[in-house]
């Protein structure tokens, strides 16, 4: 029996969205599971958090080791923590928009195929590069809390997408959070989160949250032209992406002098 019942639907999102240890909610509906949307960004923040431990404690504030080492051990922390389940719809999804040839049925089609093909695996590759060059930059400039806001915005976009996109498929991951996501709760969601990040990061933030927006835009127009929707593959792709573009302008400088 679950011991807090009145936060079932954060445990749903956690271990949804993570592999950390939380609480196990046994049996979930079919409702819970759009419960649990809201709460997705706050899960990214958890993620966030530990992540940008991580790298404060590997980096030249604690141990001083080498930048890259130091990158590539968060890297495969935050790869472990999420389970690869973006990755996984990331490599799903290049294979499909790839392979699919403009087609909506072929391209649903080769979502569901479990392999990956050489677009799929190309996408891994360079988004898990343009990540881990990121993350060395930061660790290396003494900016590695930034990574805590990260994982927060990506998620944001999911129940941007929930609401504001039909599901594809009849059936699928993301079908019953689709269809049951309270729409006042996760809108409430989405600008907390975004108030959060702009309050902590003044300007830099706002126009993080603004190149979020735009990539979202982009992405969601090319699933309207392509599937007509969304799938869970493309939701984690969307993730991946913010993630990686997130973390590219951060390094590049957009988070310097932090000015409100």
């Amino acid at each position: 029996m679950n011991r807090f019942p009145g936060v079932r639907p954060l445990w749903i999102a956690g271990r949804f969205l993570t592999r950390f240890p939380l609480p196990d909610p046994g049996a979930i509906e079919p409702a819970e599971l759009g419960q649990a949307v809201p709460w997705y960004p706050w899960i990214g923040l958890l993620l966030g958090l530990v992540i940008s431990g991580a790298a404060l404690a590997l980096g030249p504030a604690v141990l001083n080791g080498p930048s890259g080492v130091a990158a590539a051990l968060v890297l495969a922390l935050w790869v472990w923590s999420t389970g690869g389940l973006h990755l996984d719809g990331l490599a799903d999804t290049a294979d499909a928009w790839v392979g699919g040839l403009g087609s909506r049925e072929r391209t649903l089609a080769i979502m569901k195929d479990p392999t990956s093909g050489p677009a799929g695996v190309s996408a891994l590759a360079l988004v898990l590069i343009a990540k881990f060059a990121a993350i060395e930059a930061l660790i290396g400039a003494g900016d590695a809390w930034l990574l805590l806001w990260v994982p927060l915005i990506a998620r944001a976009q999911l129940p941007l997408l929930l609401l504001s996109t039909p599901y594809a498929r009849p059936q699928g991951m993301a079908a019953d959070p689709a269809r049951t996501a309270p729409p006042g709760a996760s809108r409430l969601a989405i600008v907390l989160a975004a108030g959060v990040v702009w309050f902590v990061l003044g300007w830099t933030g706002l126009l993080l949250l603004s190149a979020a927006g735009g990539l979202y835009w982009l992405v969601r127009r090319s699933l309207m032209a392509r599937l007509g929707g969304f799938t869970g593959d493309t939701a984690g792709a969307l993730v991946e992406l913010t993630e990686a573009l997130v973390l590219l302008l951060l390094a590049l400088g957009c988070g310097a002098g932090f000015s409100r």
